[in-house]
């Protein structure tokens, strides 16, 4: 009992000094949930439209997630509210994003000129995550010349990302089902970035279920480049839908591997229910998971 009144005093004190902010009672339910510690959960707004992000925030505490991922500043205070975090925050500028990214010179100058903004309002809320795209390959464009473009683009930003201490992370996408045409559709391709960049500070996203669709060998794959990854998303294979028995993959068993390479970030539910009840789905997933 001492120790738990002591953990609410630790608290208590970082919001009055102007911290998180979090409330005292959603800070007493988080040490009462049954989460093993050993991963961080996340979880994708996008997946549960229908759901308003109070009530989503709501429902994570509940489980016992530390993070509601892929909004953008405008939803920050809410979010803080809960005493929880965005693990990943979404920046895709007006006119850009998943198809149109990093890949095409012309694109550069707006996208730093977004992305410093992104940065700056990242820091200021103390997240660390800010994700990039590669952008489709389109006609004519080969992946060694995207590479190179991408690098080139990314390189003028590096520096302020590194100062403000925030990372910039590429996110793999499968472009066989979801997103064809998609440049960085291979874990090769977003390793070779990387190490051409050369910044601590950029990082990949590796996709499970996008992977898995592309490539497979999952958990040989994190084994072998594991340094590389920030940041982890989940889906069912096939269909992106629960993370249980209903598909292929063995989530505990990647987890495991992910948990053995000294992995300290987050792991993101980002599956579409197929439940009536959503908010159960997402349990499940996190409880499969917390390894």
């Amino acid at each position: 009992m001492n120790s738990r009144r002591n953990a609410l005093k630790v608290l208590g004190a970082a919001a009055l000094t102007g911290g998180l902010n979090y409330r005292l009672d959603a800070a007493e339910k988080s040490l009462e949930k049954n989460i093993k510690g050993k991963i961080n959960h996340s979880v994708c707004k996008w997946c549960y439209p229908d759901t308003s992000l109070e009530d989503l925030c709501k429902a994570a505490s509940d489980i016992g997630l530390s993070s509601i991922e892929l909004l953008g500043v405008k939803d920050f205070e809410v979010v803080l509210k809960h005493g929880l975090k965005v693990a990943m925050v979404s920046a895709s500028a007006p006119g850009f994003g998943i198809t149109n990214g990093w890949n095409k010179k012309e694109h550069h100058e707006k996208l730093i000129q977004y992305y410093k903004e992104a940065i700056d309002n990242t820091a200021k809320a103390g997240f660390e995550n800010v994700i990039v795209f590669s952008g489709n390959r389109e006609v004519n464009l080969v992946d060694e010349q995207g590479m190179e473009v991408c690098a080139e683009g990314l390189k003028k930003i590096m520096n302020y990302a590194e100062q403000k201490r925030i990372n910039l992370v590429m996110e793999l996408l499968n472009s066989k089902v979801n997103h064809p045409d998609y440049m960085c559709d291979h874990t090769n391709w977003g390793v070779a970035l990387c190490d051409k960049i050369g910044s601590d500070r950029f990082k990949l996203l590796y996709d499970i279920y996008h992977m898995q669709i592309m490539e497979g060998d999952v958990i040989a794959t994190i084994n072998k480049n594991h340094k590389y990854f920030a940041h982890y998303h989940t889906g069912g294979v096939p269909g992106r839908h629960e993370i249980d028995n209903t598909q292929e993959l063995n989530y505990p068993a990647i987890m495991e591997a992910i948990v053995k390479t000294g992995f300290k970030g987050f792991v993101a539910q980002e599956f579409i229910p197929e439940r009536a009840d959503k908010l159960a789905s997402l349990k499940q997933g996190v409880q499969i998971c917390d390894i």
